[in-house]
């Protein structure tokens, strides 16, 4: 007996899986080809170098010429000052300088000072010399002042200074002291002249140490 059920039932599966198999392959599909996106990568930022801050110490101003160092000791009593150069552009002169002592004590020994490298230019002096006082029988060396020093002097004056001893001063007095000058240099000069009483700075009337910046023409 022919078994004719079953060969048509193995006959439809092969027919099935033949048809799976066709349908398989037509449904296989190459990959497009899409753009793919690389990652940009991230710029490294270089360091910009940071100028490294200049701290620099202040520079001290320095000195003009002919200026004086203020001495250690100070004297708190104050004095009221006036100068006035009379000094002829191309010659000789004076310099006028008035103190009144506003303390209510006496300053023993008024001593002004100036830096001594001035002679370059001016020449300062207590009095004109000449061959007539050394000469016999001219007039006595009998001066108003005390001392006239170039230093270093024996009470402490210091090097390369002049000081000019005048006193005493009591209080509420004002004493007039002529300083002769003689040109030894062309054109203007300004130096520092300060008021002592022996070796301590005396004060201005505004508090300030007694050193003024003296100008000649």
């Amino acid at each position: 007996m022919t078994d004719r059920p079953g060969r048509e039932l193995r006959a439809g599966l092969a027919a099935l899986g033949a048809g799976i198999l066709l349908a398989a392959c037509q449904a296989t599909t190459t990959p497009s080809n899409a753009p793919s996106t690389t990652p940009t990568p991230t710029p490294t930022l270089a360091a910009s170098p940071t100028a490294a801050a200049s701290v620099s110490a202040p520079t001290a101003t320095p000195e003009p010429p002919l200026s004086l160092a203020l001495p250690a000791d100070r004297d708190a009593r104050q004095v009221r000052v006036l100068v006035a150069p009379q000094v002829a552009v191309d010659g000789d002169g004076r310099i006028a300088v008035q103190v009144t002592n506003l303390s209510e004590q006496r300053v023993v020994e008024l001593v002004l000072r100036w830096p001594t490298d001035l002679r370059e230019v001016l020449f300062l002096a207590p009095f004109a010399p000449s061959q007539q006082r050394i000469a016999n029988g001219g007039p006595p060396l009998l001066q108003d002042w005390t001392k006239w020093v170039e230093g270093p002097g024996e009470n402490g004056e210091p090097a390369g200074t002049t000081s000019l001893g005048w006193g005493p001063l009591d209080p509420g007095a004002t004493l007039e002291i002529p300083i002769l000058v003689t040109r030894r240099g062309p054109g203007p000069v300004a130096f520092d002249l300060q008021l002592l009483a022996g070796e301590a700075l005396l004060t201005l009337e505004g508090g300030d140490p007694a050193e003024l910046r003296v100008e000649v023409p």
